[in-house]
Protein backbone atom coordinates (compact mmCIF):
# COMPACT_ATOMS: atom_id res chain seq x y z
CA UNK A 1 0.00 0.00 0.00
CA UNK A 2 0.78 3.55 -1.03
CA UNK A 3 2.75 5.90 2.31
CA UNK A 4 1.82 9.22 2.38
CA UNK A 5 3.25 11.62 4.41
CA UNK A 6 1.67 15.30 5.00
CA UNK A 7 3.68 18.46 4.22
CA UNK A 8 3.57 21.44 6.05
CA UNK A 9 4.43 25.04 5.10
CA UNK A 10 3.30 28.41 3.54
CA UNK A 11 3.18 27.85 0.16
CA UNK A 12 -0.31 26.96 -0.92
CA UNK A 13 0.24 25.91 -4.15
CA UNK A 14 1.24 22.40 -5.45
CA UNK A 15 4.98 21.37 -6.46
CA UNK A 16 5.81 23.22 -9.60
CA UNK A 17 7.87 19.91 -10.77
CA UNK A 18 6.60 16.47 -10.38
CA UNK A 19 3.08 17.52 -9.53
CA UNK A 20 1.11 14.23 -10.58
CA UNK A 21 1.43 12.31 -7.31
CA UNK A 22 -1.32 9.07 -9.08
CA UNK A 23 0.58 7.94 -12.20
CA UNK A 24 -1.75 5.24 -13.27
CA UNK A 25 0.86 2.40 -13.90
CA UNK A 26 0.50 0.65 -10.79
CA UNK A 27 3.56 0.73 -8.66
CA UNK A 28 3.73 1.73 -5.50
CA UNK A 29 5.83 4.84 -4.12
CA UNK A 30 5.80 7.33 -1.03
CA UNK A 31 4.63 10.72 -1.91
CA UNK A 32 4.87 13.94 -0.22
CA UNK A 33 1.19 15.13 -0.14
CA UNK A 34 1.50 19.55 -1.20
CA UNK A 35 -0.08 21.96 1.17
CA UNK A 36 -3.89 21.77 0.47
CA UNK A 37 -6.22 24.67 -0.86
CA UNK A 38 -7.17 27.18 1.70
CA UNK A 39 -10.83 26.24 1.21
CA UNK A 40 -9.94 22.40 1.70
CA UNK A 41 -8.15 22.94 4.87
CA UNK A 42 -9.66 21.27 7.74
CA UNK A 43 -9.08 22.06 11.50
CA UNK A 44 -8.44 19.14 12.88
CA UNK A 45 -10.21 18.62 16.18
CA UNK A 46 -11.00 22.13 16.45
CA UNK A 47 -14.36 21.69 16.77
CA UNK A 48 -15.51 24.97 18.06
CA UNK A 49 -14.00 27.40 15.95
CA UNK A 50 -15.51 29.16 12.77
CA UNK A 51 -14.72 28.50 9.17
CA UNK A 52 -12.84 32.26 8.55
CA UNK A 53 -12.63 32.16 4.67
CA UNK A 54 -12.61 35.38 2.57
CA UNK A 55 -16.15 35.91 1.79
CA UNK A 56 -17.13 38.98 -1.08
CA UNK A 57 -20.06 40.09 -1.88
CA UNK A 58 -22.09 43.80 -3.01
CA UNK A 59 -22.71 46.31 -0.96
CA UNK A 60 -26.57 46.05 -2.11
CA UNK A 61 -26.49 42.72 -1.23
CA UNK A 62 -24.65 43.30 2.51
CA UNK A 63 -27.59 45.69 3.19
CA UNK A 64 -29.91 43.06 2.74
CA UNK A 65 -28.28 40.61 4.94
CA UNK A 66 -28.04 44.07 7.50
CA UNK A 67 -32.07 44.07 6.91
CA UNK A 68 -32.29 40.74 8.24
CA UNK A 69 -30.11 41.25 10.93
CA UNK A 70 -32.14 44.25 12.29
CA UNK A 71 -35.64 43.08 11.95
CA UNK A 72 -34.34 39.50 13.77
CA UNK A 73 -36.14 37.38 10.72
CA UNK A 74 -35.03 34.74 8.58
CA UNK A 75 -32.82 35.60 5.78
CA UNK A 76 -33.98 33.77 2.37
CA UNK A 77 -30.87 33.35 -0.11
CA UNK A 78 -31.67 32.08 -3.52
CA UNK A 79 -28.91 32.02 -6.53
CA UNK A 80 -27.31 29.88 -9.30
CA UNK A 81 -25.44 26.68 -7.28
CA UNK A 82 -22.06 28.01 -6.72
CA UNK A 83 -22.92 31.90 -5.45
CA UNK A 84 -22.11 31.43 -2.12
CA UNK A 85 -25.33 31.41 -0.58
CA UNK A 86 -24.76 28.63 1.78
CA UNK A 87 -20.59 30.22 2.83
CA UNK A 88 -23.13 33.32 4.01
CA UNK A 89 -24.11 31.97 6.96
CA UNK A 90 -20.31 31.28 8.16
CA UNK A 91 -19.48 35.03 6.42
CA UNK A 92 -21.57 36.16 9.15
CA UNK A 93 -20.61 33.84 11.64
CA UNK A 94 -16.92 35.07 11.28
CA UNK A 95 -17.25 38.79 10.95
CA UNK A 96 -19.93 39.18 13.86
CA UNK A 97 -17.67 36.60 16.21
CA UNK A 98 -20.86 34.58 16.63
CA UNK A 99 -19.14 31.55 16.91
CA UNK A 100 -19.54 27.98 15.78
CA UNK A 101 -22.60 27.63 12.64
CA UNK A 102 -25.53 25.54 13.42
CA UNK A 103 -25.87 23.55 10.70
CA UNK A 104 -28.88 22.11 9.28
CA UNK A 105 -29.30 20.14 6.13
CA UNK A 106 -32.46 19.41 4.43
CA UNK A 107 -33.88 16.44 2.49
CA UNK A 108 -37.10 15.20 1.27
CA UNK A 109 -37.00 13.31 4.72
CA UNK A 110 -36.25 15.76 7.14
CA UNK A 111 -39.25 16.48 10.23
CA UNK A 112 -39.41 20.08 12.03
CA UNK A 113 -38.52 17.61 15.67
CA UNK A 114 -35.26 16.31 13.65
CA UNK A 115 -34.14 20.15 13.48
CA UNK A 116 -35.26 21.17 17.05
CA UNK A 117 -34.93 17.88 19.17
CA UNK A 118 -34.37 14.00 19.08
CA UNK A 119 -35.67 11.97 22.11
CA UNK A 120 -33.65 8.06 22.02
CA UNK A 121 -37.15 6.34 23.65
CA UNK A 122 -35.44 2.88 22.82
CA UNK A 123 -31.93 3.32 24.68
CA UNK A 124 -34.07 4.31 27.79
CA UNK A 125 -36.17 1.74 27.68
CA UNK A 126 -33.53 -0.38 27.10
CA UNK A 127 -31.84 0.75 30.20
CA UNK A 128 -35.27 0.26 32.25
CA UNK A 129 -35.39 -3.14 31.20
CA UNK A 130 -31.79 -4.17 32.07
CA UNK A 131 -32.36 -2.65 35.16
CA UNK A 132 -36.03 -4.57 35.79
CA UNK A 133 -34.16 -7.87 34.77
CA UNK A 134 -31.50 -8.00 37.36
CA UNK A 135 -33.89 -6.69 39.89
CA UNK A 136 -36.19 -9.71 39.59
CA UNK A 137 -33.08 -12.23 39.19
CA UNK A 138 -31.43 -10.88 42.40
CA UNK A 139 -28.40 -9.45 41.29
CA UNK A 140 -26.26 -7.07 42.27
CA UNK A 141 -28.05 -3.40 40.93
CA UNK A 142 -26.14 -1.41 38.28
CA UNK A 143 -24.70 2.10 39.64
CA UNK A 144 -27.23 4.87 39.40
CA UNK A 145 -27.39 5.61 35.41
CA UNK A 146 -28.11 8.92 33.17
CA UNK A 147 -30.91 10.34 33.72
CA UNK A 148 -33.59 11.02 30.85
CA UNK A 149 -31.79 14.24 29.79
CA UNK A 150 -28.76 12.21 28.44
CA UNK A 151 -31.83 10.41 26.29
CA UNK A 152 -32.77 13.99 24.42
CA UNK A 153 -30.61 16.06 22.39
CA UNK A 154 -31.02 19.42 20.90
CA UNK A 155 -30.93 19.77 17.09
CA UNK A 156 -29.51 22.66 15.19
CA UNK A 157 -33.13 24.72 15.42
CA UNK A 158 -33.13 23.58 19.04
CA UNK A 159 -29.81 24.42 19.98
CA UNK A 160 -30.09 27.74 18.95
CA UNK A 161 -33.07 29.00 20.50
CA UNK A 162 -30.79 28.38 23.70
CA UNK A 163 -31.29 31.78 25.75
CA UNK A 164 -28.06 33.40 25.53
CA UNK A 165 -26.16 36.51 25.11
CA UNK A 166 -25.27 36.86 21.86
CA UNK A 167 -27.40 35.72 18.99
CA UNK A 168 -26.29 31.75 17.32
CA UNK A 169 -26.04 31.92 13.62
CA UNK A 170 -28.39 28.82 11.84
CA UNK A 171 -27.80 27.39 8.26
CA UNK A 172 -31.16 25.57 7.05
CA UNK A 173 -29.32 24.51 4.06
CA UNK A 174 -31.64 24.10 0.84
CA UNK A 175 -35.12 23.84 2.43
CA UNK A 176 -36.66 23.35 -1.18
CA UNK A 177 -35.52 19.82 -0.95
CA UNK A 178 -37.67 19.12 2.46
CA UNK A 179 -41.07 18.01 2.48
CA UNK A 180 -43.52 20.17 0.82
CA UNK A 181 -45.28 21.53 4.88
CA UNK A 182 -41.98 21.97 6.04
CA UNK A 183 -42.23 25.72 5.83
CA UNK A 184 -45.17 26.15 7.16
CA UNK A 185 -43.48 23.89 9.92
CA UNK A 186 -41.67 26.44 11.22
CA UNK A 187 -43.55 29.45 11.11
CA UNK A 188 -44.77 29.02 14.52
CA UNK A 189 -41.19 28.09 16.08
CA UNK A 190 -39.62 31.23 13.89
CA UNK A 191 -42.79 33.45 15.22
CA UNK A 192 -42.62 32.21 18.79
CA UNK A 193 -39.07 31.36 19.07
CA UNK A 194 -39.92 28.52 21.59
CA UNK A 195 -41.29 24.57 21.78
CA UNK A 196 -41.45 22.07 24.13
CA UNK A 197 -40.55 18.94 24.62
CA UNK A 198 -43.13 16.93 25.31
CA UNK A 199 -41.55 14.00 27.28
CA UNK A 200 -39.80 16.57 29.75
CA UNK A 201 -43.07 18.46 30.17
CA UNK A 202 -44.51 15.00 31.51
CA UNK A 203 -42.10 14.08 34.09
CA UNK A 204 -42.79 15.44 38.09
CA UNK A 205 -42.69 18.66 39.76
CA UNK A 206 -39.64 17.55 41.63
CA UNK A 207 -37.37 17.07 37.95
CA UNK A 208 -38.48 20.55 37.05
CA UNK A 209 -35.29 20.90 34.72
CA UNK A 210 -33.55 18.94 33.33
CA UNK A 211 -29.96 18.89 31.41
CA UNK A 212 -30.00 17.72 27.83
CA UNK A 213 -27.25 17.62 25.15
CA UNK A 214 -26.98 19.95 22.43
CA UNK A 215 -25.80 20.19 18.85
CA UNK A 216 -22.40 21.50 20.24
CA UNK A 217 -20.11 18.91 21.18
CA UNK A 218 -19.92 18.46 24.93
CA UNK A 219 -22.44 20.38 26.20
CA UNK A 220 -25.19 20.76 27.69
CA UNK A 221 -28.41 23.48 28.41
CA UNK A 222 -30.58 23.33 31.59
CA UNK A 223 -34.46 22.65 30.16
CA UNK A 224 -37.15 23.99 32.37
CA UNK A 225 -40.41 22.64 32.56
CA UNK A 226 -39.60 21.08 29.19
CA UNK A 227 -40.13 24.35 27.32
CA UNK A 228 -36.91 26.53 25.47
CA UNK A 229 -37.56 29.96 24.47
CA UNK A 230 -34.67 31.95 23.14
CA UNK A 231 -33.66 35.46 24.65
CA UNK A 232 -31.99 36.22 20.92
CA UNK A 233 -33.48 35.35 17.73
CA UNK A 234 -31.34 33.43 15.89
CA UNK A 235 -29.52 34.65 13.16
CA UNK A 236 -31.49 31.93 10.43
CA UNK A 237 -29.84 32.03 7.32
CA UNK A 238 -32.14 29.54 4.29
CA UNK A 239 -30.96 28.80 1.34
CA UNK A 240 -32.90 27.64 -1.73
CA UNK A 241 -32.12 26.46 -5.17
CA UNK A 242 -35.55 27.44 -6.25
CA UNK A 243 -36.66 24.31 -7.19
CA UNK A 244 -40.22 24.73 -5.53
CA UNK A 245 -41.96 27.73 -4.71
CA UNK A 246 -42.37 29.11 -0.83
CA UNK A 247 -45.81 29.53 0.69
CA UNK A 248 -46.67 33.43 1.01
CA UNK A 249 -47.32 32.93 4.50
CA UNK A 250 -43.43 32.00 4.79
CA UNK A 251 -42.03 34.21 2.60
CA UNK A 252 -44.00 37.44 4.24
CA UNK A 253 -41.77 36.32 7.13
CA UNK A 254 -38.61 36.06 5.40
CA UNK A 255 -35.96 38.89 4.25
CA UNK A 256 -35.28 37.65 0.96
CA UNK A 257 -31.90 38.11 -1.05
CA UNK A 258 -31.16 36.63 -4.39
CA UNK A 259 -27.26 36.64 -5.19
CA UNK A 260 -26.00 37.64 -8.83
CA UNK A 261 -23.28 36.03 -10.23
CA UNK A 262 -20.24 37.65 -9.73
CA UNK A 263 -18.95 39.76 -12.45
CA UNK A 264 -15.29 40.20 -13.70
CA UNK A 265 -13.94 42.50 -11.57
CA UNK A 266 -15.68 40.62 -8.55
CA UNK A 267 -14.05 37.24 -9.48
CA UNK A 268 -10.67 39.11 -9.62
CA UNK A 269 -11.05 40.34 -6.09
CA UNK A 270 -12.47 36.98 -5.15
CA UNK A 271 -9.20 34.79 -6.60
CA UNK A 272 -7.15 37.89 -4.91
CA UNK A 273 -8.63 37.15 -1.41
CA UNK A 274 -8.27 33.34 -1.90
CA UNK A 275 -4.73 32.50 -3.11
CA UNK A 276 -2.96 36.38 -2.56
CA UNK A 277 -2.22 39.48 -4.95
CA UNK A 278 -0.02 38.06 -7.58
CA UNK A 279 -2.90 35.06 -8.23
CA UNK A 280 -4.17 36.52 -11.61
CA UNK A 281 -0.52 37.14 -13.14
CA UNK A 282 -0.44 34.87 -16.22
CA UNK A 283 -4.34 33.49 -15.72
CA UNK A 284 -6.38 35.46 -17.96
CA UNK A 285 -6.83 32.85 -20.16
CA UNK A 286 -8.52 30.84 -17.49
CA UNK A 287 -10.22 33.75 -16.44
CA UNK A 288 -12.18 34.73 -20.24
CA UNK A 289 -12.81 30.13 -20.04
CA UNK A 290 -14.37 30.68 -17.22
CA UNK A 291 -16.65 33.24 -18.18
CA UNK A 292 -17.41 31.82 -21.58
CA UNK A 293 -18.27 28.53 -20.33
CA UNK A 294 -20.45 30.41 -17.59
CA UNK A 295 -22.29 32.19 -19.92
CA UNK A 296 -22.78 28.83 -21.57
CA UNK A 297 -24.13 27.17 -18.21
CA UNK A 298 -23.85 27.11 -14.40
CA UNK A 299 -20.39 27.12 -12.95
CA UNK A 300 -19.50 27.67 -9.37
CA UNK A 301 -16.64 30.34 -8.44
CA UNK A 302 -14.86 27.90 -6.55
CA UNK A 303 -14.63 26.45 -9.70
CA UNK A 304 -12.19 29.01 -11.32
CA UNK A 305 -10.27 29.14 -7.71
CA UNK A 306 -9.47 25.43 -8.05
CA UNK A 307 -8.48 25.83 -12.04
CA UNK A 308 -6.54 28.82 -10.80
CA UNK A 309 -4.53 27.29 -7.64
CA UNK A 310 -3.74 24.24 -10.37
CA UNK A 311 -2.30 26.71 -12.51
CA UNK A 312 -0.33 28.41 -10.25
CA UNK A 313 1.48 25.72 -9.01
CA UNK A 314 2.61 24.41 -12.18
CA UNK A 315 -0.25 22.29 -13.30
CA UNK A 316 -0.65 22.77 -17.58
CA UNK A 317 -4.85 23.13 -18.06
CA UNK A 318 -5.28 22.19 -21.59
CA UNK A 319 -8.72 23.48 -22.73
CA UNK A 320 -9.61 20.04 -23.98
CA UNK A 321 -8.96 17.94 -21.07
CA UNK A 322 -7.67 18.37 -17.35
CA UNK A 323 -9.66 22.38 -17.60
CA UNK A 324 -13.10 20.66 -18.97
CA UNK A 325 -12.96 18.54 -16.09
CA UNK A 326 -12.04 21.43 -13.21
CA UNK A 327 -14.35 23.59 -15.16
CA UNK A 328 -17.51 21.06 -15.64
CA UNK A 329 -21.07 22.45 -16.10
CA UNK A 330 -22.82 21.95 -12.75
CA UNK A 331 -26.72 21.48 -14.76
CA UNK A 332 -27.94 19.56 -17.54
CA UNK A 333 -26.11 16.58 -19.04
CA UNK A 334 -22.38 15.32 -17.60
Amino acid sequence: MTAAHARTGEDASPPTDGWRLFRGDGRARPVDFPEAPPWRRFSGGAEDAPRPRPYLIGPEEADVVNAALLLRRPLLVTGHPGTGKSSLAYAVAHELSLGRVLAWPVNSRSTLQDALYRYDAIGRLREANLRRERAESGAEPLPEGPGIGSYVRLGPLGTALVPGERPRVLLVDELDKGDVDLPNDLLTVFEEGEFEIPELARLPEQEGTIEVLTADPRRTVPVSRGRLRCSQFPVVVITSNGEREFPPAFLRRCVRLDLPEPDEARLRDIVRAHLGDAALDGVEDLLRAFLDRRARGELATDQLLNAVFLRKGGVELPADGLLTAVLHRLGGTV
